[in-house]
């Protein structure tokens, strides 16, 4: 992954982990990594345990969220399990969300919280 990539991934995780918070949700991890991939946001919603992906863009291209096909959801749900294994204490209802974040040249960013999303 590039630099600028990087950044910009960075910077939609950082906007997200804001719009979570301002609806009230508290973020208890952010980027877990294990062997074969990385959450981007754990969280609690109520009594709800969320793991979130999220997904970044510059510009008017397609939708963020247009990132997360089956092969990522599938993964995404393996990753979950095995954060579930190693955190045997947080239990509770399991969410799947996607923020999606488009960066604008000028302004705020475009923050779309889809809860449920798979």
């Amino acid at each position: 992954m590039t630099r600028a990539k990087d950044a910009v991934g960075a910077y939609g995780e950082r906007v997200a982990v804001r719009k979570l918070s301002e609806t009230g949700m508290r973020v208890i991890e952010r980027n877990w990594r294990c062997a074969t991939g990385e959450i981007d946001i754990v969280a609690m919603d109520g009594k709800t345990l969320v793991f979130c992906e999220v997904k970044t863009r510059r510009g008017d291209g397609f939708p963020p969220v247009e990132a997360v096909d089956r092969v990522k959801v599938r993964r995404l749900r393996a990753l979950a399990a095995t954060w579930l294994s190693q955190h045997p204490q947080v239990r509770g209802p399991i969410r799947f969300d996607v923020v999606s974040v488009v960066a604008r040249p000028s302004g705020p960013p475009v923050v779309e919280h889809l809860r449920g999303a798979f």
